[in-house]
C-alpha cells in the first residue's frame, strides 16, 4: 500500500515508485554519515602531522605568550649555566692565539681605535644594549603583519637557532676579551659609564659573563637581515637588511665583548636553524605563501563578504504555453 501507482497512458496501465517513496530515497542517498570514519592508525597521524607542518594563521595573543615564555626560559638556562671561569679564561686565551697565528687578531686595534671617539663608542654601547631586542621584535611583527604564511617558519629558525645556541654556552664556556687577564682591552661601558652591556656595572650579576660563544648579537641580527633581504620589495630596506648585521659585527668587537669567532659561531647556530625549518616545512622561509590560503575570506564580514561571494544564477522562469494552446 502506498508503494506504487498507477499511470494512465494510452489506455494502459503501468506500475511505479510513488512520489513518497522516491523522496524517502533520494533523502537516504544525499543525508551524509553522521558518525565521521575513524582518524585512528597510521593515515590519522600522517594528517596529523602533516596539518602540524602546513604553515597557519599565527593568532597575536599565543605569539606573544610563546615569545616571552621562550626568552624566560633561554635567559634562565643561559644564566644557569655554570660560570666555570678558568675554563672560559683559557678558551679565550686559545681564541686569541689561534686569530694571531692567522693573522686576524684585530679586536684590540678596533677597539682603542673607537675608543678614542667618545661619541662613537658611546652610541656603540646603547646599539648593543637595545638594538639586539628591538629589531628582532620589529622584524617579528613586521612578518606577522605582511608575512603570515612565512611567519611560523621564519620563527622556527629563530627559535632553533636560539636552542642549539644555549648548548654551544654549556659546552664550550669563553670569556669576552674585555674580561681576558693580562690583555689590553677596554671594557668600554665601564670607561664611559654607559649602560651596554648586561655583563658590566650594575648588571653583570644578572648574566652570565661567560657565554660569549656563540654570539647571538650575530645570530639574531643575520637572521633580521637575511628575512629583510629576502622579503623586502623596497631596494634600499634590503640594503638596511644586509647592512644591520655588519653594523652588529663592528659593534661587538668596538666594544670587546666578542672575538670575531664568535660571529662564526652564531652563523653556525644560524645555518642550522634554517636546516630545521627546512626540513619541518619542506621549504625555505621565503619560498613558502606569504599569504594563508583562505585567511583572507575568513576576515571578511558582512557587506565585504557579501561583495567577495559569487552571487547565485537566477533560477529560469516557467515557460508559459500560449492561451490558445490550452483549450486544444
Amino acid at each position: 500500500m502506498g508503494e506504487t501507482q498507477v499511470t494512465a497512458q494510452e489506455g494502459r496501465s503501468t506500475a511505479g515508485p510513488s512520489p513518497i517513496a522516491a523522496e524517502a530515497a533520494s533523502d537516504t542517498a544525499a543525508a551524509p554519515s553522521s558518525t565521521p570514519p575513524p582518524a585512528s592508525g597510521p593515515s590519522g597521524w600522517h594528517s596529523r602531522l602533516r596539518s602540524l607542518r602546513t604553515p597557519g594563521r599565527p593568532r597575536l595573543w599565543f605569539e606573544i605568550l610563546l615569545i616571552a615564555v621562550s626568552y624566560w626560559l633561554y635567559s634562565l638556562v643561559r644564566n644557569a649555566v655554570p660560570e666555570q671561569k678558568a675554563a672560559a679564561l683559557s678558551n679565550a686565551d686559545w681564541i686569541w692565539s689561534a686569530e694571531k697565528s692567522l693573522g686576524l687578531a684585530f679586536e684590540e686595534s678596533v677597539n682603542h681605535a673607537v675608543n678614542s671617539v667618545t661619541w662613537l663608542i658611546v652610541s656603540m654601547n646603547y646599539y648593543y644594549a637595545t638594538l639586539h631586542f628591538v629589531v628582532t621584535i620589529g622584524v617579528l611583527v613586521w612578518l606577522f603583519r605582511r608575512h603570515p604564511g612565512r611567519y611560523a617558519a621564519t620563527r622556527l629558525v629563530l627559535f632553533a637557532t636560539t636552542a642549539v645556541a644555549l648548548l654551544g654556552y654549556y659546552l664550550y664556556p669563553l670569556a669576552p676579551p674585555r674580561l681576558m687577564n693580562g690583555a689590553n682591552f677596554i671594557d668600554t661601558v665601564l670607561v664611559h659609564e654607559t649602560w651596554g652591556s648586561m655583563a658590566s656595572g650594575n648588571f653583570k650579576n644578572m648574566s652570565n659573563q661567560y657565554a660569549a660563544m656563540p654570539s647571538m648579537h650575530i645570530g639574531w641580527s643575520l637572521w633580521c637581515g637575511l628575512t629583510i633581504f629576502a622579503l623586502a620589495s623596497v631596494p634600499w630596506v634590503r640594503v638596511l637588511g644586509l647592512l644591520y648585521p655588519t653594523v652588529t659585527l663592528i659593534v661587538i668587537v668596538a666594544t670587546a665583548n666578542h672575538f670575531w669567532l664568535d660571529a662564526v659561531g652564531g652563523m653556525a647556530c644560524l645555518a642550522f636553524g634554517y636546516a630545521v625549518s627546512r626540513a619541518w616545512y619542506g621549504a625555505l622561509p621565503h619560498r613558502l605563501p606569504k599569504r594563508v590560503p583562505g585567511a583572507t575570506k575568513t576576515r571578511l564580514t558582512g557587506v565585504r563578504a557579501a561583495a567577495r561571494l559569487p552571487h547565485p544564477a537566477p533560477e529560469p522562469k516557467p515557460e508559459t504555453e500560449p492561451a490558445g494552446a490550452r483549450g486544444q
